[in-house]
């Protein structure tokens, strides 16, 4: 990556978008999702998928290469749910409250608690070219929420080569830097540089 690459961000979740400019840094000029673009439905079965949604919608209104992602958290004991499903886990209009509830009932009081998350960026550009890549992060559903910090499944969700605490127990460079997110957007970037 010779230059500094422009992008419009494809999230309209501004979680999400604060955390891709925290990992993204100054490598990438990164634009805000317009606000006259309508929501993109997300009705893709993989995570690729619903990436490629809301990249091409964001790059068809801009005329402007766009990134996107999207996340799934995979719960071993739940057969891999939520899955996909993850931001609508407890129904179409969930809070993130709702999930995490939602979740930890679901899970019970067993002890198989191995979960990852696995988030999947996407940069599309105007040309139909697409770069792709993903992030993983494994770990273990806690019994109960603990922090206060982050946002999603955070309070609930231990890495496994973190310290013992929760994304939502650390601070945000700590949690980027073992983040789902947080890989996939550094590959992304290292991705760019090839």
């Amino acid at each position: 990556m010779t230059e500094r690459l422009t992008l419009v961000c494809a999230s309209a979740n501004p979680d999400k978008v604060a955390e891709i400019a925290a990992i993204l840094g100054d490598a990438v000029e990164l634009l805000p999702r317009p606000t006259d673009v309508p929501e993109v439905v997300e009705d893709a079965d993989t995570l690729e998928g619903n990436a490629r949604l809301k990249a091409v919608a964001i790059c068809e209104a801009t005329g402007l290469p766009a990134v996107a992602d999207d996340t799934g958290l995979e719960v071993q004991a739940l057969g891999g749910a939520p899955g996909v499903y993850a931001a609508r886990f407890a129904g179409e209009h969930a809070t993130y409250a709702d999930n995490r509830h939602k979740l930890l009932a679901e899970l019970g009081d067993t002890d198989h608690r191995s979960a990852q998350f696995r988030t999947v960026a996407l940069i599309r550009w105007p040309d139909g070219r697409e770069l792709a890549v993903d992030g993983v992060c494994l770990g273990q559903i806690t019994h109960d929420e603990q922090g206060q910090r982050g946002f999603g499944y955070d309070a609930v969700f231990v890495p496994d080569d973190g310290d013992g605490r929760s994304f939502a127990e650390m601070t945000e460079a700590e949690k980027h830097a073992v983040s789902h997110r947080g890989r996939a957007f550094r590959n992304l970037l290292a991705a760019l540089n090839d």
